[in-house]
């Protein structure tokens, strides 16, 4: 249990795992882990597995791209883990954890990040991460249909930061304490 009191409020991201992670064990524990150690609250988390329309509706903005229709097979190969991760600055601090979008430059610049650790390459780079929070909303929405963002702000986000919370081994999520 965590009694960890915030001192500003809580901001949401989209975390996710991707198949090249999922496909090896260890290397899910360990980014799993790491979301742990950096004090990352996990709202929501639940593993999937895309169709190629659903690689292609997300990532729709890049149709047309060099990159796109590797990246829709990917994406769509295997299963992969989504996360609704809160902190202070959730997404800031994960986009700083998993390091840079390109595996060379994170190997050479930042290997102690998730791709610098972990990453194959541009596309089989371990890890996504919503990158403002007009994104992570828009995000969340498609990964967790059913997650009202809005409400989650206005009726959890002040209990989450206010505490106690407990971390649940079996479903992967911290859960409010009931006092």
């Amino acid at each position: 249990m965590s009694a960890c009191r915030w001192a500003r409020s809580l901001q949401l991201t989209l975390a996710v795992i991707k198949p090249d992670a999922m496909a090896h064990p260890i290397m899910f524990d360990t980014v799993h882990q790491r979301i742990l150690d950096n004090k990352f609250l996990i709202v929501r988390n639940r593993e999937l597995q895309w169709r190629a329309k659903d690689s292609q509706r997300f990532y729709h903005e890049h149709a047309g791209r060099f990159f796109y229709q590797r990246l829709v097979e990917f994406m769509s190969s295997g299963p992969m883990r989504a996360y609704i991760l809160a902190h202070e600055d959730a997404i800031q601090l994960w986009r700083k954890m998993m390091g840079p979008t390109k595996v060379f430059r994170a190997h050479i610049t930042a290997p102690e990040t998730i791709r610098g650790h972990l990453g194959l390459t541009d596309t089989r780079n371990t890890t996504h991460g919503s990158d403002s929070a007009e994104s992570a909303c828009r995000e969340i929405s498609f990964f967790f249909p059913d997650f009202d963002v809005s409400r989650w702000y206005e009726e959890q986000e002040p209990l989450y930061r206010a505490g106690p919370v407990c971390y649940d081994e079996e479903t992967l999520e911290h859960r409010l304490v009931e006092q």
